[in-house]
């Protein structure tokens, strides 16, 4: 039973003891006291003083001493200011909440906003679960990852992590977008300019290879268009007419038309692309359960266009292209099927929310696609209703800002992009430079005291590149997850790498500080010991307490906000709690064995949830640095 409850039942008594009152959930109204005023919880009293017939100062006086005489011994003191009683939480009931805290770093019971139980923590086995699809990721097959994909899946796959803890079934997706007349450039460039060249002869990973021949693209198209406008031509004349995009067209006709040549050389490249994708996903460690491809579901869409097309809700022009009116909800003309017949991405993105709606009972879909998207988004909603799915109206777009670099925007078509590879390449060199720099000093923590097997450190079955990965990764991670997702970001590697403040070295490092005394207790007691009963805490356990026994409730708010930055947030703010515990209070070397005893479980349970909370970021913590 978690605070707010048994305080709940202790009020429900008191007010009928004093008042002859049956006190309902809603009139008794708790909230997080004021930091001005002594307390931990505060109950206001005011929805008590009419049936009491009293002052709310007077009112409030008398519960609290009901309450503190109740013989529970849950609160230890009180103070009535006006309408608010603020509640002291004894230390004892402090310590159970430090007991209760289990292996994975959990307290107390999640619970889904909708009453349901959360994976592996209900009461009855046969709980269904609500099930929620987070599509993320959405790549391109003729270029290769770069930040802006970074940012997309570190934030989908930790959205996905933070539900499943909140008790969702979650369905981790990805849609590649693997035609339409991007892709045709590529390949394009590659016949004219490749000379076969494949990832094998060139020592390129697949993605990176296809990437460069969209720049080739760009760079001979843009050539292309600089001769038609010296020749006499108008810049917009120029680029529907230059040679290199008329072919690109005709090779999309061709690819819709299941051209065997043209299919083939999709096929060949694409494999290419696919599999250095996934050396990306697998070092950045996001995943899927299940991946959807647009060349698949375009078809689907183009019939789901057609249908709405003789139901009236569609229309066509005279050249042949179909169009929704959306000015009835306050947009305008959407394009869905052009002239030529092929499709646009608003009609094969009808054809995968039809097909993921087919394949899974989805309760809750949620697309984490970029602030950019969001006109598509509320267009995808309304022709999905339109044409008669009852999911329209109910998907969830989850916008997130863009990431920019101190020199401004990406262009992927020019190649200034920062690629998603070199990136980690560097966070990685980057720590174990800074590694190597630092191993015999202090590495400038909050805490003063170094710890001695500090310093980049190896351990069974683990490697000081190993090491350096999981904190070059963990300091990229963190940095970008850390933001409020709705905002836009400028990164910077220097920064999201420094051992200091709000970063992810900064935390890790204090796992491992942690982990360090633990070892070291063990080597000496043998083991934790057993905690016995404490009647007085000094105020920095009793701090560190309470801010554990605040985890649970950032989950559900991350939850409710799909937000990572509240873990974030958290993670930091317990790791600061701990820096200062261990500055102040000695552990080991504390000659009390109850009080010994009692930093050590504290200590312990710190670790768990820390590495609890890095989990739901993706990120790794290393035993040792």
């Amino acid at each position: 039973m978690t605070l707010e409850q048994q305080i709940t039942a202790l009020v429900k008594n008191a007010v009928k003891a004093l008042y002859d009152l049956d006190a309902t959930d809603a009139q008794i109204q708790l909230q997080k006291t004021r930091p001005e005023f002594e307390g931990n919880i505060t109950l206001v009293v005011f929805p008590f003083v009419k049936l009491a017939r009293k002052a709310p100062q007077a009112v409030a006086q008398e519960i609290g001493e009901k309450l503190k005489a109740d013989g529970s011994g849950l609160i230890a003191e009180f103070n009535a200011v006006q309408g608010f009683l603020n509640l002291t939480v004894s230390d004892a009931f402090w310590v159970e909440q430090l007991k209760a805290i289990d292996a994975d770093g959990h307290y107390g019971r999640f619970k889904h906003p909708n009453g349901k139980c959360p994976n592996g923590k209900c009461e009855n086995d046969q709980t269904v679960h609500p099930l929620m699809m987070v599509e993320y990721s959405s790549p391109n097959t003729n270029k290769p990852l770069h930040l802006g994909h970074v940012r997309n899946n570190l934030l989908g796959y930790s959205i996905a992590k933070i539900q499943e803890a909140n008790g969702w079934n979650v369905v981790k997706t990805n849609i590649v977008n693997d035609r339409g007349i991007h892709i045709c450039k590529s390949m394009l460039a590659w016949l004219k300019y490749g000379n076969g060249e494949t990832p094998e002869t060139s020592g390129k990973k697949g993605d990176h290879l296809i990437g460069d021949y969209y720049v080739r693209f760009d760079k001979e198209y843009k050539a292309q268009i600089a001769e038609l406008m010296a020749a006499g031509k108008d810049e917009e004349t120029a680029k529907r007419e230059a040679p290199l995009m008329i072919e690109a067209q005709e090779m999309l006709r061709k690819w819709e038309a299941n051209d065997p040549e043209v299919r083939a050389l999709w096929a060949k490249m694409n494999e290419w692309v696919y599999a250095g994708f996934d050396e990306t996903y697998k070092r950045m460690g996001v995943s899927f359960d299940k991946i959807y491809y647009e060349s698949n579901t375009y078809l689907e869409g183009k019939s789901e266009v057609e249908k709405g097309l003789a139901s009236g809700a569609f229309y066509r022009r005279e050249d042949g292209s179909v169009w929704a009116d959306l000015t009835k909800d306050g947009l305008d003309e959407k394009l869905l099927l052009r002239s030529d017949g092929t499709s646009v991405y608003m009609t094969q993105d009808i054809g995968t929310a039809k097909l993921r709606f087919q394949d899974y009972p989805i309760d809750k879909m949620v697309y984490v696609v970029g602030n950019e998207q969001e006109y598509h988004f509320k267009v995808l909603s309304i022709l999905l209703d339109r044409l008669g799915f009852p999911f329209g109206k109910e998907l969830v777009h989850f916008s997130y800002g863009m990431v920019e670099l101190p020199n401004g925007k990406m262009k992927s078509r020019e190649g200034t992009v920062v690629d998603a590879d070199d990136l980690m390449d560097k966070m990685v060199a980057d720590a174990k430079e800074i590694f190597l720099q630092k191993s015999n000093s202090d590495s400038g923590l909050t805490a003063k005291r170094s710890v001695s097997d500090s310093g980049l450190s190896g351990e069974a079955g683990l490697t000081s590149d190993d090491i350096a990965r999981m904190v070059g990764l963990g300091a990229l991670k963190y940095f970008i997850l850390k933001v409020d997702p709705r905002k836009n970001m400028l990164f910077n590697p220097a920064e999201s790498i420094d051992f200091n403040g709000n970063t992810g070295p900064f935390i890790q490092y204090t796992y491992a500080r942690i982990r360090s005394v633990l070892r070291k207790a063990e080597e000496t007691l043998g083991n934790l010991g057993t905690l016995e009963t404490i009647e007085t805490l000094d105020p920095k356990e009793l701090t560190l307490i309470q801010r554990l026994t605040e985890y649970p409730a950032a989950v559900r708010t991350a939850g409710d906000e799909f937000s990572p930055a509240v873990i974030c947030n958290y993670a930091y703010a317990l790791a600061c709690e701990f820096n200062s515990f261990y500055h102040d209070l000695s552990i080991l070397n504390e000659p009390d064995e109850r009080k010994k005893s009692l930093r050590l479980l504290l200590s312990a349970n710190v670790a768990k949830v820390l590495r609890s909370a890095m989990a739901l970021l993706g990120i790794e913590m290393p035993e040792r640095m």
